[in-house]
């Protein structure tokens, strides 16, 4: 058996893959071979729906290297793109082996760098060989901070020249030198809410391990603005009716929408911790939900590399709180607002606890597992 050599992880892997295939009535057409899917002994095969338009579909390379794009690469473009695309302000998301280490959008005047630093900084090291995607042209001041570290990617609907020159500066920036640039189609092109894809050309498909396979709607949210999350309400035997009554700061409530958007991109069970519009930390693939609170917490406090604190900070979680454990270890950190999905048989108790804490609940009408 031959050894697993550096060059391996940079030669292209070409598979017998057909032209044409058919999913749910629809054909796909083959676009590229690529470099290999998951692993170097995984061949894989980039596919387009026939006739459509999309941000991935339509992507440009403006700066190849180690001969193109993996199956990894492509998920995790996807999954950076399926974050930003929900901000109207610039936007940035960092992502790593399909969950965001970090994700910022702007607040009052800072720079697109200043915004790719925030996402950065919530887990620099985790950072390091990821896919960075913006919802916005990239401008030079952004491209030299990137190329000060290794990037496997970096996505966006536009470059300026001057960025373009930065990234394509082999000499200078080594480490980088086969980083990709990849100029994305229009971010229009994806769902955000739930009706926003009626012809299901974005249903998900899931092959099981017998080759049999589930084909499903695509996780996309109800959640439109903050009024689509209400405080926090719930009736029990213990508790009694109770709703939540701790109302969360302004800024709050725009970090609370965006650590809601950021969770949808995260594998469950999972949440995501956010202060003024930056991730301080996401707590991903716990099977309980005060494991992920607790992993979040102890990521920042090992891996945060930023100058805020989690005194204020807002916290969404994509599955309801079954008991008041997870938001009573967020709360001893300083987390003041949480939203999460209701439907727990304890609701009320957590809700009881949460006003006894101070912390402002609100419920989301609906989980967002992400089984990615």
């Amino acid at each position: 058996m031959a050894k697993l050599e550096r060059d391996t992880y940079l030669t292209k892997h070409v598979g017998n893959f057909p032209q044409t295939i058919e999913i749910g009535g629809r054909t796909y057409v083959k676009a590229d071979d690529l470099r290999y899917g998951t692993n170097p002994h995984q061949p894989a095969a980039f596919y387009r729906p026939d006739g459509c338009s999309g941000a991935i579909m339509d992507m440009k390379t403006l700066k190849n290297g180690k001969n193109g794009l993996s199956q990894t690469n492509l998920e995790d473009i996807s999954g950076a793109l399926n974050i930003v695309k929900y901000f109207d302000r610039p936007a940035c998301a960092v992502m790593k082996h399909v969950n965001p280490s970090g994700a910022a959008v702007q607040v009052g005047c800072e720079s697109l760098r200043d915004v790719y630093i925030k996402a950065r900084d919530c887990d620099a090291r985790a950072a390091f060989g990821s896919v960075i995607a913006f919802n916005t042209q990239v401008d030079a001041e952004t491209a030299e901070t990137i190329m000060s570290t290794f990037a496997e990617c970096v996505v966006a609907p536009d470059f300026t020249k001057e960025a373009l020159e930065i990234f394509c500066d082999a000499e200078r920036f080594k480490l980088n030198k086969q980083i990709r640039i990849l100029q994305c189609g229009k971010l229009s092109t994806i769902p955000r809410y739930v009706g926003d894809d009626p012809d299901g050309i974005n249903n998900t498909v899931k092959v099981l391990c017998d080759g049999s396979l589930v084909i499903a709607a695509p996780l996309l949210t109800n959640v439109r603005n903050f009024r689509d999350l209400p405080p926090a309400a719930g009736e029990s035997k213990t508790a009694g009716i109770q709703v939540a009554t701790t109302e969360p700061t302004e800024q709050q409530k725009c970090d609370l929408l965006a650590a809601w958007y950021i969770n949808i991109s995260v594998r469950s069970n999972g949440v995501v911790i956010v202060k003024d519009g930056q991730t301080l930390a996401v707590g991903t693939g716990e099977q309980d939900r005060v494991g992920a609170v607790e992993q979040a917490i102890e990521k920042f406090k090992q891996k945060y590399t930023g100058s805020a604190t989690l005194e204020g900070a807002v916290m969404s979680s994509d599955g309801f709180f079954p008991f008041a454990d997870g938001l009573e270890v967020a709360a001893a950190a300083g987390i003041k607002a949480m939203v999460a999905p209701s439907g727990s048989l304890k609701d009320a108790d957590v809700i009881k606890r949460a006003n006894e804490l101070g912390v402002a609940l609100r419920h989301a009408p609906e989980r967002i597992f992400s089984h990615h």
